[in-house]
């Protein structure tokens, strides 16, 4: 499920995707050892958002490059 709040991700580099990504993954553990349930949900949600564009972004990448592995093996 994409997070409604987050903007489009497509415009945004992969550098830019991971640094993000980490960054969420901090606030998670910060969230989590609060306890803030409710937090952490939309944590989750956002990560889920960038890892997907990060995910749609190495796809594009390796179809351009001729490396198309789609129809392998599809573990999404």
């Amino acid at each position: 499920m994409e997070h409604p709040l987050i903007p489009n991700l497509s415009e945004l580099t992969l550098d830019e995707l991971i640094t993000k990504i980490t960054e969420l993954n901090k606030k998670l553990t910060i969230a989590m050892r609060s306890g803030n349930g409710h937090l952490c949900g939309q944590i989750r949600m956002a990560i889920d958002s960038y890892q997907s564009a990060y995910r749609e972004k190495i796809d594009q990448q390796n179809k351009s490059a001729g490396r198309d592995f789609g129809n392998i093996i599809d573990i999404s």
